[in-house]
């Protein structure tokens, strides 16, 4: 069914019209006629119809308020890949790695949380640990990463590549000295 205008003379009459088959063709019949066009716009009654017969119809309902502002904003957030990688994170005992390496270190910064936040990043998308932050970490739900702020990136990366002690340097490249990340 649809709203068609017919024109009799120099006036316009608002009908509502089915289509149907018959004998293998279209036909149209009219199911009811309004009135006349200009006096149903002029008066209102035309949008009061519209919007009475609205409420009949979810979709049209949420445009309707999606064009007044009305509509409620809904995001999404993946959360398979932080559960899956939580559970191997600290089966592998990750977590308290770092809390033994970073004994006696004065750091207010969330670093076991850091570290899972790029190493989840790294796993699932290339990119900077910018991107990490501005794009990638926005479509998915990583508990204990909502704080996180690039410069505590960057000084949790920095702890990662500052060099161990000399007794601990057994092993290392003649051009790179092991570091933090290598007693892992």
């Amino acid at each position: 069914m649809f709203f068609r205008q017919k024109r009799s003379g120099n006036r316009v009459y608002l009908q509502i019209v089915e289509n149907r088959w018959e004998q293998g063709r279209s036909k149209q019949r009219v199911i009811a006629t309004l009135g006349r066009f200009d006096r149903l716009s002029e008066s209102g009654q035309l949008d009061a119809l519209l919007q009475s017969g609205a409420k009949f119809s979810e979709s049209v309902m949420v445009l309707g308020a999606h064009r007044e502002g009305e509509a409620p904003v809904i995001s999404t957030r993946r959360i398979g890949p932080a559960l899956i990688f939580a559970r191997l994170w600290e089966e592998l005992q990750i977590p308290q790695v770092i809390r033994r390496l970073l004994a006696g270190r004065r750091f207010t910064l969330p670093v076991e949380r850091i570290l899972f936040l790029t190493v989840l990043h790294r796993l699932f998308a290339s990119g900077s640990d910018r991107s990490c932050l501005s794009v990638w970490k926005q479509d998915h739900e990583i508990p204990g990463s909502e704080t996180i702020a690039l410069h505590q990136i960057y000084r949790a990366m920095a702890w990662l590549g500052e060099s161990l002690p000399q007794d601990q340097q057994q092993g290392a490249t003649p051009f790179s000295p092991r570091s933090t990340k290598d007693a892992f």
